[in-house]
């Protein structure tokens, strides 16, 4: 190279540095570029918030921001986040350790139906909840000859316990993927050195172990900060239901303040999370190689822990599916009248747009995923974060968003599917970026530079040597989109297309014209569609379990 051309290369190396663009050697500039495009337009949606926040003068957006009212629903809300994932991380890093490093009976059995509450939407949890032990449920009716009553199900309590029940797969695979790439040897070598298992688990495994309990505890708490379903049944007011109430108040100007308040508490979550977290990250999919798990008995531990796994079991997975079958029965012969007839062409467009979804998210999520592992870059960092924030932006907010701007800006995008796919892109994207994230840190560059070496051009190296090997990332994380876009409700219902009626929308349908019982087959169908994806998930673990 001439020395003009060096100082050319040394100029751009230089920029690069100040601009905190990730190193020449890190990330091709397309595969940058691209990471930074779609980052804007995932959170292209949000200028909405903006404009709309704009309409309302300084003096009454002040009065309603310090309203006891508003102040209140931001208090329900982070103590709601806190409980939740509180409640998770202590249910999901227990089962994940019992199922991964113990010899509990019937490991395998026990890792698909801990997992399996993922497939339950929160909301229809919550209704399975209320009806059975709400006040007029069945455990209410069958204690009270007894003249025994039981607690309220409902308020902060109640939408803490399911919300937490319905979430916890989330830290329990996260843990999961990350035990199952422990290196065992370590775990040994602590308790040849007289450290018995609680000391070395704690010293040893943990540390390790940091990011994927924390990729899975950011996700619950997304996930309870964004929910409107779960909060609105359980009557407690959170940003989500007191947005959609402004909403259909028409009082749109309150609720994009509300929506950017919401905002900043993710802001704050963010800044948290990689403040005190890892810096490394795990997402359910990546780190799954390992294949010798340290097993320790349990001895006297192991009936205890049956019974808490058969707890949570029952409560997760028996209480809902018995009470869809209780609906489903009441429903009685004439299920097919009253113009709500299921047909399973609505089951059909839910797997056709939900696959769509997961193919579309697993394709944007890979150049920032790439970008992110590659680099420890202000841009990757930068570009990583940006993809939680259309995550954590509740659907209900999302789709409203999404239709002012298409009927305003985009016409002919405005109620077709491509729009609603979109949604989900923005709505899942770091579920997908997180499991490719895992994946692409795993790739030795060595094998990178020896590709390059035998004369592989960089996109042939890519093709060749990583798209192989982050390809189960790849896969989990579609998945995981693909489970998820089947249970969305609120962007669903406001965006999916004329005609196009999906198990969500149906279900929504003849729920409030109060026919729970013809809710119950399409339930069970969601439920039993959903629970493919997860076991697709579940093989990428392969026989350790």
């Amino acid at each position: 190279m001439s020395r003009e051309g060096s100082d050319i290369v040394a100029a751009v190396d230089g920029l690069r540095e100040r601009i905190g663009w990730p190193g020449r050697y890190e990330s091709h500039p397309l595969v940058t570029a691209a990471a930074i495009l779609v980052a804007v337009t995932v959170i292209s949606p949000l200028l909405w918030l903006g404009l709309r926040a704009a309409a309302v003068g300084p003096s009454e957006a002040l009065s309603i921001l310090t309203a006891p009212s508003t102040v209140q629903v931001f208090t329900n809300s982070l103590a709601l986040v806190a409980s939740v994932t509180a409640l998770s991380v202590a249910l999901g890093v227990p089962l994940a350790v019992l199922t991964v490093l113990t010899d509990l009976p019937f490991r395998r059995f026990w890792t698909v139906v801990l997992a399996l509450p993922l497939v339950v939407p929160s909301y229809l949890g919550a209704f399975a909840f209320v009806s059975a032990f709400g006040p007029h449920g069945t455990l209410a009716e069958l204690l009270s000859p007894l003249g025994v009553t039981i607690p309220t199900i409902y308020g902060f309590q109640g939408a803490t316990l399911v919300l937490a029940l319905f979430v916890y797969p989330y830290v329990f695979l996260t843990t999961r993927a990350s035990l199952l790439s422990f290196d065992s040897k370590q775990l040994e070598a602590a308790q040849t050195l007289n450290h018995d298992f609680r000391s070395a688990f704690r010293r040893i495994v943990l540390p390790q172990i940091a990011p994927g309990v924390t990729a899975g505890a950011l996700l619950v708490a997304f996930y309870a900060l964004s929910d409107f379903g779960t909060p609105a049944i359980m009557h407690f007011d959170t940003f989500t239901r007191v947005i959609y109430v402004q909403y259909n108040n028409f009082g749109r100007g309150t609720a994009s303040l509300l929506s950017i308040q919401l905002l900043a508490v993710t802001a704050l979550v963010l800044f948290l999370e990689s403040r005190f977290g890892s810096g490394t990250g795990s997402g359910y999919g990546g780190g799954v190689t390992k294949t010798d798990s340290t097993v320790t008995s349990l001895g006297w531990a192991k009936a205890p822990a049956l019974l808490f796994c058969t707890a949570v079991v029952a409560l997760t997975l028996v209480v809902p599916v018995a009470i869809f079958g209780m609906w489903l029965l009441r429903s009685g012969p004439g299920y097919a009248g009253g113009g709500f007839a299921f047909e399973w062409s609505f089951a059909i467009n839910s797997v056709y747009v939900a696959a769509i979804a997961a193919a579309a998210t697993g394709l944007a999520a890979l150049p920032i995923a790439y970008v992110s592992a590659r680099s420890n870059s202000p841009l990757a960092r930068l570009l990583d974060r940006s993809t939680y924030v259309g995550y954590a932006v509740p659907g209900i907010v999302l789709g409203l968003a999404l239709v002012f701007l298409g009927a305003n800006y985009l016409p002919w995008l405005y109620q077709t599917l491509p729009l609603l796919v979109f949604a989900y892109v923005v709505r899942f994207l770091p579920q997908a970026v997180g499991a490719t994230h895992s994946s692409v840190l795993q790739v030795d560059s060595e094998l990178l530079g020896a590709a390059r070496t035998l004369g592989e051009t960089p996109q042939g190296a890519f093709r060749r040597v990583t798209l192989p090997l982050i390809a189960p990332g790849l896969v989990a994380g579609a998945a995981l989109v693909f489970l998820t876009t089947m249970k969305e409700l609120p962007a669903t219902l406001i965006l999916h297309p004329t005609g196009f009626t999906t198990l969500v929308t149906y279900i929504w349908r003849v729920q409030e014209a109060g026919y729970y019982g013809r809710a119950a087959l399409p339930a069970l169908v969601l439920v039993a569609v959903s629970a493919l994806s997860m076991i697709l998930l579940l093989r990428q673990e392969g026989d350790n379990a």
